[in-house]
């Protein structure tokens, strides 16, 4: 199995689930950009798994690397993407770069070689909904993202509809909702405010707090991916979302400040941003059987809050940077 971005956030959490639900060797490809970290895979390469994963660092736009690596490879697992809205904002080159080049690159070499393909997108390529509604993002509903890092998802997956159609290559799709836990870059909303209480900050709220997101714990985005592979069928793409009910970014810090202790503060509001998501993932729960395991909020955040704590040393060097970037938008 080659994965690409995974020593990325989700991706170095799919590789620890498939090594222990899995006999596969897994080949990580990725290009260790600020968010990617070899440190996310010490784990996986301790024990009695050692020796099923191997590293390698490049790019996915690389056609060369990527003609080697998927000729190896039955199974392909595309997580790598350039995935921050805010830093889309300030260079959307980069995300066109890797999102869409590299998408197109890595379907050449699958088309090449005949793997199976299974691609990760987001909820974001749907645009938002809006709030005090019960509506909620099906696999049919259509496109309308809203910055450079959703639009050039929204491209890669249109990109891999298209190889299907065209090409005929064996490959699935999936859009999940905002994923937390362990392992998340400290710029990212959640671990964000788990540390800066760590640290001795407040939680920062971005504007009034209002928006709500559809959040579901990686480990539950991980098994859906893996149920897909398993038993999901050629061609088709699956929402994957834990059907929270509907939480506000506000009613989220709130929460972490009471596992924590700590208190928040209101900041300028993101540019552009969102103001609800919500998925219908009753295709992948109907077809496939895949139930989320952390149906309680105040849990999984509660067990990401215990794992920024136990790891301190993983997240601290970058802290402050990724702070002083902030505050310089009023954030």
């Amino acid at each position: 199995m080659l994965v690409t971005g995974g020593a990325g956030f989700i991706g170095s959490n799919f590789v620890r689930m498939a090594l222990a639900h899995t006999d596969d060797r897994i080949v990580v490809v990725d290009k260790l950009t600020y968010a990617g970290n070899r440190a996310n895979l010490a784990g996986p390469k301790q024990g009695p798994k050692q020796g099923r994963v191997e590293f390698v660092r490049g790019d996915i736009a690389d056609a060369e690397l990527m003609d080697r690596l998927v000729a190896s490879a039955d199974t392909v697992v595309h997580f790598a993407a350039e995935s921050h809205n805010d830093n889309s904002l300030r260079d959307p080159g980069a995300f066109v770069h890797t999102n869409v080049v590299g998408t197109y690159t890595l379907l050449e070499a699958v088309r090449a070689h005949g793997a199976r393909l299974h691609h990760i997108s987001t909820d974001e390529v749907f645009g938002d909904l809006p709030l005090g509604t019960d509506e909620r993002f099906t696999e049919s509903t259509p496109y309308n993202p809203s910055s450079p890092y959703s639009a050039t998802k929204a491209g890669s997956d249109h990109l891999v509809r298209a190889w299907v159609r065209s090409f005929g290559i064996n490959a699935t799709i999936s859009n999940c909702s905002n994923n937390y836990g362990p392992y998340q870059h400290v710029e990212k909303f959640i671990p964000r405010q788990i540390t800066n209480i760590l640290t001795g900050r407040p939680a920062k709220l971005y504007g009034s707090g209002a928006q709500v997101r559809d959040w579901i714990h990686v480990d539950d985005h991980n098994s859906a991916v893996l149920a897909i592979l398993e038993h999901g069928t050629p061609g088709e793409t699956y929402n994957i979302g834990a059907d929270q009910a509907a939480v506000s970014n506000k009613q989220v810090v709130e929460l972490i400040c009471e596992l924590t202790g700590g208190t928040y503060e209101h900041v300028a509001d993101r540019p552009g941003h969102d103001q609800r998501y919500a998925m219908d993932a009753s295709k992948l729960r109907r077809e496939l059987g895949w139930r989320p395991r952390y149906t309680d909020l105040r849990e999984g955040l509660a067990q990401t809050v215990a794992w920024y704590r136990e790891h301190v040393w993983w997240w601290v060097g970058v802290k402050d940077g990724v702070e002083k970037q902030y505050a310089q938008s009023g954030q």
